[in-house]
């Protein structure tokens, strides 16, 4: 067994592809084909599902994962302590449903950045469900992701509560409804509106409000970034959570702003997801760290009374409800 096979099994399980992780590898497709090979035959055990659409890693790999991690880690710290400079670096792969990009996620990598220099990420957006799936299959390191009251997390990922927050109506600030301090439903009923699209929570949540009887005019999107791009140009109102626009740039710059939505209770919830894994790489481990800060960051910013009392020596996540005290979720 050599090294440059585990490294590059973990080239295909990142880019999802031969081609693409062999192109990241600077080496030919055959060539990191045939290591994939050889170390299956070593070890007696497929790691790769090969498919027309890519390659993914396969079950037995899966099992397998968290062991090839740690010795590529180990091997990583042993060419550091021998004063390498070809430290094998992977980049940090991060899916999330395009919510609160602007108040967690970038301060979050800026802070990753000042701590380890020009280490690469990468931003995936996706549906919930695709990003689960990433990260059981090891192509995402961590995920962002929104959930509704009773919505379930797979036993196989740890999720940790960033923050709770209420659904709003985002309207420009010239808007007719802004004139009232809270919007019904009927309200927003007889407005256009940019949806959210099927597998966003979002999407659920509009069912839900409108009682399956949606709008009748409606533009659909992917994530809250482009939602608020639609609003900000004059197609409709969105229906948003609170975190995912305070502190957004549209909002600082006078064209968007938010109403609450009267008799509504729902919360909507930002969850921080990753793989069961007895070691957390350090990036990664910075990166969580960093996120909580930046929640604990957006919760200060609301000027809101904080009802519990934390316990310094724990860090947990943070999380507020719009409109209301703010209190701290326990990690789950």
């Amino acid at each position: 067994m050599r090294i440059e096979q585990l490294e590059y099994l973990a080239a295909v399980t990142e880019h999802g592809s031969l081609r693409r992780a062999s192109e990241a590898m600077h080496i030919s497709q055959p060539a990191l084909s045939e290591a994939v090979t050889k170390l299956e035959k070593e070890l007696g055990a497929t790691l790769l599902d090969r498919r027309r659409t890519g390659s993914r890693i396969s079950r037995q790999g899966l099992d397998l994962q968290q062991s090839m991690t740690e010795v590529l880690e180990a091997v990583d710290r042993l060419r550091q302590a021998a004063g390498q400079q070809s430290v094998r670096r992977r980049d940090l792969r991060i899916g999330t449903v395009n919510t609160a990009s602007s108040s967690l996620l970038a301060p979050a990598l800026r802070d990753l950045h000042a701590r380890h220099g020009s280490g690469g990420v990468e931003v995936v957006n996706g549906r919930q469900a695709d990003i689960q799936q990433g990260l059981a299959e090891g192509s995402l390191d961590l995920g962002l992701v929104n959930v509704l009251p009773g919505d379930e997390v797979p036993p196989s990922l740890v999720a940790d509560r960033l923050i709770e927050g209420t659904p709003v109506a985002c309207l420009p600030v010239d808007h007719p409804l802004t004139g009232q301090e809270r919007v019904t439903v009927d309200d927003l009923r007889a407005e256009p509106h940019v949806l959210m699209r099927p597998g966003f929570v979002m999407h659920r949540y509009a069912h839900r409000l409108f009682a399956g009887t949606l709008p009748g005019t409606t533009y659909a999107t992917d994530g809250a970034e482009m939602g608020k791009s639609m609003v900000a140009a004059g197609l409709g109102i969105s229906i948003l959570p609170d975190f995912s626009i305070t502190g957004d740039p549209l909002v600082r710059a006078g064209i968007l702003t938010t109403r609450p939505i009267r008799t509504d209770q729902t919360t909507v919830t930002l969850l921080m997801l990753r793989r069961r894994a007895e070691r957390v790489p350090e990036p990664l481990r910075d990166l969580q760290t960093a996120l909580v800060r930046q929640a604990r960051a957006y919760l200060a910013s609301l000027e809101v009374e904080v009802e519990v009392e934390v316990d310094p020596t724990v860090v947990t996540p943070i999380s507020a409800a719009a409109g209301g005290r703010a209190r701290t979720l326990s990690a789950q």
